[in-house]
């Protein structure tokens, strides 16, 4: 099931149609279809710029119905075998390859293992927040921009300027671009160009 919150846009051809929550855009991201089923609509996740697939071609009560059923896996795909944890709270068990010495030292840790593992990356995201948040608005930045100006002018000198952090060029470079599409890029991008 999608986040009922989730806040996204969507775009009809290079024009941006709705921004805000899933099903609002869905509903506006239909009508857009339906006018003009020839001309692609795409939906955006505006936390990474991920396009949301969406079956705009089911009638609209049905498209609300389908947003509010858990989603299902990608076909084919088996289902995960239940493993130890701690399911209710949101742990999940994965693999940690480590070399004995750093088992030696986690072992050694006051609580053991868990609780020192969780110190030193609750402390690493504190020390990379600002790379981190960087480094997510690039990515989105960069994703959108692929998807909806792969062939535009100027398209791969903009995403080095992106990468580089040259705020003044990425977006001297997108002033050829459609207007909402070169808005949606440098709102994604804010944080890419933050000191």
């Amino acid at each position: 099931m999608f986040n009922p919150s989730l806040r996204c846009s969507a775009f009809s051809g290079t024009n941006r149609i709705a921004s805000g929550e899933l099903r609002h855009v869905a509903m506006k991201a239909k009508q857009a279809f339906d006018a003009s089923p020839e001309r692609p609509v795409l939906v955006f996740d505006d936390a990474d710029a991920r396009t949301l697939e969406l079956p705009l071609e089911l009638p609209a009560a049905d498209l609300l119905a389908w947003l509010s059923r858990p989603q299902p896996q990608a076909s084919g795909a088996p289902e995960t075998p239940r493993r130890p944890g701690r399911p209710k709270l949101g742990v999940v068990p994965r693999e940690v390859t480590l070399l004995p010495r750093h088992w030696d030292w986690l072992a050694a840790q006051p609580g053991g293992a868990s609780v020192a593992l969780r110190k030193l990356v609750d402390e690493a995201r504190k020390v990379n927040a600002g790379d981190d948040r960087r480094r997510a608005a690039q990515e989105a930045s960069y994703r959108f921009i692929l998807v909806m100006a792969g062939d535009a002018p100027g398209f791969e000198d903009a995403a080095r300027a992106l990468f580089a952090g040259d705020a003044q060029r990425f977006e001297s470079l997108l002033l050829a671009w459609p207007e909402d599409v070169r808005e949606h890029a440098l709102w994604l991008a804010t944080d890419a160009f933050a000191a």
